[in-house]
């Protein structure tokens, strides 16, 4: 049975893949096409019911909500997919120096991720951003920095474990550099608990965008992103419950689809880790 067979035959690794496929399959159509401007405003219009021309509704500007939601979700998801690019190929690559070559390099990492990780990822980036401002691109840097040190920790320790391993030792002996069989020997054998940490790290990259926003410090008005849409309906949620209920259902679907998603990977790819929850 291949990969891809055994994931979708787990109730939770199927559930995840509907999910997370239905929140990028929204994005990538709404980058491209909604059924009215998301950003056109219609005074006249505020708070209308849902209709033909409106399916949600119209929010207290008088724009379409399904065309916010639509155009949202590509805001979200697109900053997501861009912040995990920089700590994944960054921490990978510092995670594998220090985790194969050692020495100075790796203490000093070390002490500087240990001080990154005393505080919370999402305290780093409120503190990047109140420096930087909110827009798109310091959201990207911001969370970029505030979990790159858990990409690298993954990385280093994955390479630790395998470089002391006799394939490991067997690829110099036979009189290869130390760089090809990092590149070679070492670091394909590591990619399992990177998927998993990546997988698991869009869902927290989503949160952490949607909270930024939320608190003013993510993209700025009026380009919708799910966190932005929520906070200015917070306003109006007394009267009008949709306006925050719906953006909320987007972020927790997106969210439950990557943890379902991100356990069944964890599962397939390190089975140690279900035998030991089974065991607690």
């Amino acid at each position: 049975m291949s990969f891809a067979n055994r994931i979708l035959g787990k109730a939770n690794g199927l559930a995840g893949v509907i999910l997370v496929s239905l929140v990028l399959g929204v994005a990538v159509l709404g980058s491209v096409y909604t059924p009215h401007d998301p950003l056109k405003s219609d005074l006249l219009n505020r708070f209308a019911g849902s209709s033909l021309s409106h399916p949600l509704g119209t929010d207290m500007f008088g724009r379409d909500i399904l065309s916010r939601l639509m155009r949202g979700a590509w805001v979200s998801v697109s900053i997501g997919l861009s912040t995990l690019l920089i700590p994944v190929v960054l921490g990978t690559l510092l995670g594998a120096a220090a985790g194969y070559f050692r020495g100075w390099f790796d203490r000093v990492l070390i002490v500087v991720l240990d001080a990154l990780m005393a505080f919370p990822g999402l305290l780093i980036a409120l503190g990047l951003m109140a420096i930087i401002g909110p827009n798109r691109y310091g959201v990207i840097l911001a969370l970029s920095v505030a979990y790159l040190p858990a990409v690298t920790r993954v990385v280093r320790g994955s390479v630790l474990s395998v470089s002391q391993s006799e394939f490991v030792e067997a690829s110099t002996t036979m009189g290869n550099s130390r760089f090809y069989t990092l590149l070679v020997h070492v670091l394909p054998n590591c990619i399992a608990p990177l998927i998993v940490l990546t997988t698991m790290m869009f869902g927290w990259v989503l949160l952490a965008e949607s909270a930024l926003s939320f608190l003013g410090l993510g993209v700025p008005p009026p380009e919708p992103s799910w966190g932005n849409i929520l906070a200015e309906a917070k306003a109006h949620l007394m009267r009008y419950p949709m306006l925050g209920l719906l953006p909320g259902l987007c972020i927790s679907v997106a969210l439950l689809g990557v943890n379902f998603l991100g356990d069944a990977l964890r599962d397939e790819l390190d089975p140690k880790s279900t035998t030991s929850k089974e065991v607690i």
